[in-house]
């Protein structure tokens, strides 16, 4: 019997918990607005948050790879490219990163109780 040992290396890299996002995200329900410059805003409902997107339900269609004009609440406009849209929702990559005081600071608005009014 020949007993021959094999050797070998190997590099292992551990799987990432976000797939391909650079920032966990965050399941929110916050009212925003979208635009693409000009006077052209329309309501949104942001549904899920990072610093560096978010998720976006909307009224219209938005086209992948355009510019757009999210107002974000506490925020203001912040500008941002719409990476992938499929009918009425749309994913989007800020083109700052939030600040995580401001990220947080949202976090908890969409915490506080609503008003029925």
């Amino acid at each position: 019997m020949n007993d021959k040992s094999v050797m070998f290396a190997a590099e292992f890299e551990p799987a990432m918990l976000n797939g391909r996002r650079r920032s966990p995200r965050a399941p929110v329900s916050l009212d925003a607005r979208v635009g693409r410059g000009g006077l052209d805003r329309a309501l949104c409902r942001v549904v899920d948050l990072s610093i560096h997107g978010a998720r976006l339900q909307t009224y219209s269609p938005i086209k992948s790879g355009s510019m757009i004009w999210l107002t974000l609440p506490i925020v203001g406009p912040v500008a941002a490219t719409i990476v992938w849209s499929d009918d009425f929702v749309a994913g989007c990559q800020f083109q700052a990163p939030l600040e995580q005081a401001t990220y947080d600071a949202l976090l908890d608005l969409d915490q506080k109780p609503r008003s029925l009014s």
